[in-house]
């Protein structure tokens, strides 16, 4: 970008460079569904304090996640169903947060892949203030209507990188 601030009393150009990244929007998962064949669930006795019932009764409940590793146990109530139900809210929970870390994860990854330099080299387009011009070096796109589009008319710029990429195409098809 190519521009005269208001605060330049000398009527110098000031040249600027910014970087877009654009990521699609992932919708959230709507409900975790877990296998029963993906599930390992032990029983056992409960240790610590609880009476004689923690020493005669299979009410602890270990759950494993096969697919992802996740263990969770549970030994917080005196039944073992009471256990289980708690031991399946915390292990969804713990997948949820899995499969979100990968999202995370996935996303970096990409982020990181396509940031650049912002060298001045590197450059797409030029958007010159004082001369109302804006080029696009990748389409060869050159006009003077910048005010234009900035108030949203972007027809002429993404109409010359439709053409662009429409005759890579053809060329793609010929060779």
């Amino acid at each position: 970008m190519q521009r005269v601030p208001v605060t330049e009393s000398q009527g110098r150009i000031h040249t600027s460079a910014a970087g877009v990244l654009v990521l699609p929007e992932v919708d959230e998962p709507e409900e975790l569904e877990i296998n029963q064949n993906d599930l390992k669930i032990d029983v056992y006795r409960s240790s610590g304090p609880g009476g004689q019932s923690v020493n005669t009764t299979d009410s602890a409940v270990r759950i494993t996640h096969l697919p992802t590793g996740i263990v969770v146990a549970m030994q917080n109530e005196k039944s073992q169903l009471q256990n289980r139900e708690a031991g399946m809210r915390v292990l969804r929970a713990r997948i949820l947060a899995h499969q979100q870390e990968q999202i995370d994860a996935e996303n970096s990854a990409q982020r990181k892949s396509q940031i650049r330099t912002m060298d001045r080299s590197e450059r797409i387009r030029t958007y010159n203030y004082p001369e109302n011009r804006i080029a696009d070096h990748r389409t060869g796109y050159k006009a003077y209507n910048l005010d234009q589009v900035m108030n949203g008319d972007l027809e002429p710029v993404i109409q010359s990188a439709i053409e662009l990429d429409e005759q890579a195409r053809l060329d793609a098809i010929g060779d």
